[in-house]
């Protein structure tokens, strides 16, 4: 009995301390830099799409490309999405990364927060539709007091013809087959292609390094100049911004991707019943009606500022961020 009180009164044996200490295993990502990987996809994704996707349209068709099946255009311009701007991004996400969902989120987004999103769109097509009026007026009125912007304008004319005419020839279509064919081509494809290489893969890269809303910045102008729309720059940055504004706050391309299709599908939609290309076009073509796209463009900013206060306290309340 004495030996078992002498055992029960024993110190309990010290236990080692934890090693609070964890060492991570190491990985080897990402395999460079995350601000030239941005740059990589960017120039990888231009020379691939716009030379490379080119070259190839000239030797499916030749060079008189007026005479090329409109149909042929189509499919090629949608291969040149998929295989020329998803896949690289794509795989510029595995190889650098190592984990390809790490870079394209593809969440599903709350509707609450879905629809906050698309009456966004809906306020900022109308918006930048009369900001380009506006702008294009005061470009005609400095150019007819200045050589120097007169020449400008007139190289940027030529090149903004071309972009019109072509896109005038996608969006043309004949029958039901045919529209649907464009609304695959001009929205959907790049709806998915664009916001995983530059929502996804290059805004993703950036912002491993920048800050969020510069990383959005910085991917919205490279959004705009890739474009090659020397009238449409500035909207087009606006329209990128907004994309990566929805990326960044949701956390996924789904919102982007969404967006991106009804801006694109709204301009079609609009085409196929208006029956001519005023959608596209850059010109002014009544100046007596400046003050009323004035008065509309302040209008529907303070909407959009509203909508963007109501985004904001959305994520307020239901993410906590």
């Amino acid at each position: 009995m004495e030996e078992f009180n002498q055992e029960q009164n024993q110190p309990e044996p010290e236990k080692p301390e934890e090693n609070t200490n964890i060492v991570e295993p190491y990985s080897p990502y990402p395999l460079i830099s995350p601000i030239a990987a941005a740059f990589l996809g960017l120039i990888g994704g231009f020379i691939l799409y716009q030379f490379v996707g080119g070259l190839l349209t000239l030797l499916l068709f030749g060079f008189n490309l007026d005479a090329a099946p409109v149909n042929g255009i189509r499919l090629i311009t949608i291969f040149g999405q998929i295989f020329f701007i998803m896949l690289p991004a794509l795989l510029f996400s595995k190889w650098i990364y190592g984990d390809i969902s790490k870079i394209i989120s593809l969440k599903l987004p709350d509707w609450k927060e879905l629809s906050l999103y698309i009456l966004g769109i809906i306020i900022l097509t109308p918006l930048l539709q009369s900001y380009l009026y506006i702008q294009n007026f005061f470009v005609e009125k400095l150019a007819a007091h200045s050589q120097l912007v007169n020449s400008i304008k007139t190289l940027l004319d030529s090149l903004n013809e071309l972009i019109e005419k072509t896109f005038g020839n996608l969006m043309s279509a004949q029958n039901i087959p045919e529209m649907i064919l464009v609304v695959i081509t001009i929205s959907v494809i790049p709806a998915i292609c664009e916001e995983i290489m530059f929502r996804g893969y290059i805004q993703r890269s950036f912002g491993f390094k920048l800050k969020p809303y510069l990383a959005v910045l910085i991917t919205a102008i490279f959004f705009a100049l890739y474009h090659f729309n020397p009238y449409g720059i500035i909207p087009l940055a606006i329209l990128g911004f907004y994309f990566g504004f929805a990326a960044y706050k949701s956390k996924s391309l789904i919102i982007p991707m969404t967006l991106h299709f009804l801006n694109n599908f709204f301009a079609v939609t609009l085409y196929f019943i208006l029956g001519d290309d005023e959608l596209i076009n850059s010109s002014v073509s009544d100046s007596s009606s400046l003050n009323e796209n004035i008065q509309y463009f302040f209008l529907m900013i303070f909407l959009f500022v509203g909508l963007i206060f109501l985004i904001r306290q959305y994520y307020k309340k239901y993410k906590i961020v």
